[in-house]
């Protein structure tokens, strides 16, 4: 629906009044299958409509477009594609009532329709020139890594060629006795294997250097600016609602969600998004720790929420409480593991996963998680009802009733069993707060609509939210999207929302 009511709005029509999208209806009760309308008419209908190809051919270079078409073959193909969707409605809607998923369709996905389109819309401004300087800056970075590298092997080799630089690594340098190999024969240099060895060996490190450089430039500071739309001079990202198995949207064509956040030279890139002009600046709202907030909501762990309610700092309480000191003698390291701890728990992770995280052993990692355990109590009853639940129902739902089917839960593979029991602890907390953010979308749009504000949503990021803001509506849109956010979900555990504006996303956020 979000495609057609797009091309209808680029034409001069609007749509307005109340929306129910047939794949949405699929998507909130069976996320991780098809939501194709020719695979719903299928299953559903017992129905196989019109292919496309039927109409343009199969892919190629002789591949027609409608517009080729006889309007007569056309206006079936599309009148069937309109019958066979509202038969789906009527299918569809009674199914997402028994599941309980309603209020996921009803308050979270179909009313953010028109929310995505605006945005879409919208665009955000880039810096053209600011990134073709960047592109210079990482290409003398990346001949600079280049040469400490060939300084580290002793030898000049072709970096990035996985064969040469398995070859060099471990026969011309010998610095692992067990190198793995991959099923070609050829030894595994990939970031995992890189990671390990980069503890002891300085070249595995200047090669995962190496490697992020050349995907920055790559990926996006050399990419972005071809993104541009000539017509608007900016970049239009497209958001998919029906891709990920959690609730959480997906950012395409071009994905502006997995811009590197963590790496210096990652956030240089968000200096390149900047405001439409001088009247406007980026304004950037928050969610802070939004996963552990709902994690100590959906446990009830009653320690979590007083951490939360008293505003301390979560990673140093939670040191503090399994390392048995006070607040004050938590040290940077102690505070580093707690915060691994933290945020792996609600992921499901191992002693063996932590452990290699923590470059511990997995001894030292098991007494940590149980140390955490034994502070926190509610998370592990959390986590162990949840797992059972998931295995009497097969599924687990977020806040809203979206669900998630597990149909592994039950495996006799341990991998693939305990995969899913990852997908249990962690589903409902990132789902829920992947809830959270889009009602708060949908609030935000409609006050703005509703008091005419000049300020416009642009981009939704994980737990960010990124606007054009008119610099005379700062005051009022700093309250309208603080409120919208902190109040999306009525919860027991405070929410907490940080702003920050800037001359561009860097500074802003």
């Amino acid at each position: 629906m979000k495609f057609d009511i797009s091309i209808l709005r680029a034409h001069g029509i609007r749509v307005a009044g109340a929306l129910y999208d047939t794949m949405l209806a699929h998507y909130v009760m069976e996320p991780e299958q098809r939501h194709g309308m020719d695979h719903l008419a299928r299953t559903y209908l017992r129905y196989s409509p019109i292919p496309i190809t039927a109409l343009i051919g199969e892919k190629g270079k002789d591949q027609k477009t409608m517009a080729d078409v006889e309007v007569a073959r056309v206006a079936e193909y599309a009148a069937e594609d309109a019958d066979v969707t509202l038969q789906l409605q009527a299918v569809l809607a009674p199914l997402v009532r028994k599941q309980e998923a309603e209020r996921a369709l009803a308050e979270c996905e179909n009313p953010l329709i028109p929310v995505l389109v605006d945005m879409e819309s919208e665009g955000i401004r880039i810096d053209s020139k600011a990134l073709a300087e960047y592109s210079k800056v990482l290409e003398k970075d990346i001949a600079a890594l280049e040469a400490e590298i060939f300084k580290a092997a002793g030898t000049r080799f072709n970096v990035s060629s996985p064969k040469q630089l398995g070859e060099i690594l471990f026969d011309y340098m010998k610095i692992e006795g067990k190198a793995k190999k991959t099923r070609t024969g050829q030894y595994a240099t990939n970031e995992e294997v890189l990671t390990q060895l980069a503890a002891e060996h300085k070249i595995a490190e200047l090669v995962l250097e190496f490697r992020n450089c050349q995907k920055l430039k790559s990926t996006y500071v050399d990419t972005l600016p071809e993104a541009v739309d000539a017509s608007t001079g900016r970049v239009h990202t497209t958001y998919n609602q029906a891709v990920t198995a959690t609730g959480r949207m997906q950012s395409q064509n071009p994905n502006l969600q997995n811009i590197p956040i963590r790496s210096q030279r990652g956030r240089e890139i968000r200096r390149a998004f900047v405001p439409r002009n001088n009247d406007y600046a980026l304004l950037s709202a928050d969610y802070s720790q939004i996963e552990l907030r709902v994690a100590a909501e959906l446990s009830n762990e009653e320690a979590l929420q007083q951490t939360f309610r008293e505003g301390r700092d979560v990673h140093a309480a939670t040191a503090a409480r399994v390392n048995g000191v006070e607040l004050t003698a938590v040290t940077p390291e102690m505070r580093r593991q707690a915060k691994m701890v933290n945020f792996g728990i609600i992921y499901g992770i191992s002693a063996f996963g932590l452990g290699q995280r923590l470059k511990i052993g997995r001894v030292e990692a098991g007494q940590i998680i149980d140390a955490y355990f034994r502070q926190y109590p509610g998370i592990k009853t959390y986590m162990e009802a949840t797992i059972a639940a998931a295995r009497e129902h097969g599924f687990v739902r977020t806040l809203l009733g979206r669900r998630r089917m597990l149909p592994e839960i039950h495996s006799r593979n341990a991998t693939l069993r305990q995969a899913a029991e990852r997908n249990a602890i962690n589903t409902p907390i990132q789902g829920t707060a992947a809830d959270m953010i889009k009602i708060a979308m949908i609030r935000i749009h409609a006050e703005f609509s509703a008091q005419k504000i000049k300020s416009r949503m642009l981009l939704q990021v994980h737990d960010e939210l990124v606007f054009d803001l008119c610099r005379s509506e700062e005051q009022v849109v700093r309250e309208i999207v603080e409120r919208c956010m902190r109040t999306a979900l009525p919860m027991q555990v405070p929410i907490v929302v940080e702003i920050g504006v800037g001359e561009n996303w860097l500074e802003a956020h």
